[in-house]
């Protein structure tokens, strides 16, 4: 088994977990890559008792063969992957060393579990779709997609700004509002949600739009096809504003003209037997759990 460790940090709370995982992995004789950057968090820290591999890149990764990628942390170190894995097919398997953890589903504790399951094949692999970018002007290199959303943001205390939004270049309408998110269905657990967006499975093969502290109380999410191209143009007061992909900034000027549309590569996300979105739904979002008290 060949398997990629990818993580951003790391605390004083992860390292027993962390230091399982290598145990783990010596005792099951696999080959192992590590992303550079996380190997120089983890090396004063952890003992690694077997040959490893560094990646630095996507160059680097794209001809290994790695079966799958183990990212160590929270939903964001999973989207800070998708950068490195791009379009190479490896399969992620997140392991939930953070808070809520919607993709990172992998407790702690079931670590080795999840690395039994991984051999005796007891898993599927679930496509997640992505979104990719548009402009008129260079922005993001090379990474201009993203796994759970697109925005277009107002920034800090400068007031709202106004954003025309086109579907395949038909007007939809001009948002006055704190800003736009356009979400996948993997996304619309994330800040869409947030903002009253609504939740949608990740085969559904939509697009969520959802403004973000929007003017008109009439104005609402909406759900469109994948298929659609979705095109931007911004207005307000200030100089500039905020674009993200993920977790990933940039800052923008009215003279950008942006598209976002499905993009042509999609990320792999392990899924163990017993694991679905419904079941993940319902734990982390505690549906039918009564939290009130009883007297």
């Amino acid at each position: 088994m060949k398997v990629l460790i990818y993580g951003k940090s790391i605390t004083d709370s992860q390292l027993a977990s962390v230091q399982q995982l290598f145990d783990l992995l010596a005792r099951e004789k696999a080959e192992v890559f590590i992303y550079k950057p996380y190997l120089s968090e983890i090396s004063p820290l952890i003992q690694i008792r077997f040959p490893i591999e560094v990646i630095n890149d996507y160059n680097d990764l794209k001809d290994k063969s790695i079966d799958y990628a183990f990212t160590l942390g929270g939903d964001g170190t999973i989207l800070s992957a998708a950068t490195l894995i791009r379009d190479s097919g490896i399969p992620i398997m997140g392991i939930n060393l953070g808070r809520l953890g919607f993709l990172a589903s992998i407790e702690q504790k079931l670590i080795d579990q999840a690395i039994r399951m991984l051999q005796e094949k007891r898993f599927r692999l679930e496509e997640r779709s992505m979104l990719y970018l548009d402009s008129s002007r260079p922005i993001f290199g090379r990474d201009l997609f993203a796994l759970n959303d697109f925005t277009i943001l107002k920034r800090d205390n400068s007031s709202m700004i106004i954003i025309h939004a086109y579907i395949n270049d038909e007007f939809l309408n001009s948002y006055w509002a704190d800003g736009l998110i356009v979400s996948t269905p993997t996304g619309s657990t994330g800040y869409s949600l947030s903002c009253g967006g609504p939740i949608v499975f990740p085969q559904s093969k939509d697009f969520i739009i959802t403004p973000v502290a929007p003017h008109n109380l009439n104005v609402r999410p909406l759900v469109i096809s994948d298929d659609s191209v979705i095109s931007f143009e911004v207005e307000g007061r200030t100089e500039n504003f905020l674009c993200t992909l993920d977790s990933r900034f940039e800052l923008i000027t009215q003279e950008f003209k942006l598209a976002v549309r499905k993009c042509d590569f999609s990320i792999r996300l392990v899924q163990l037997e017993e694991m679905s979105f419904s079941k993940t739904m319902r734990n982390k979002l505690m549906w039918g759990h009564d939290t009130r008290k009883h007297f």
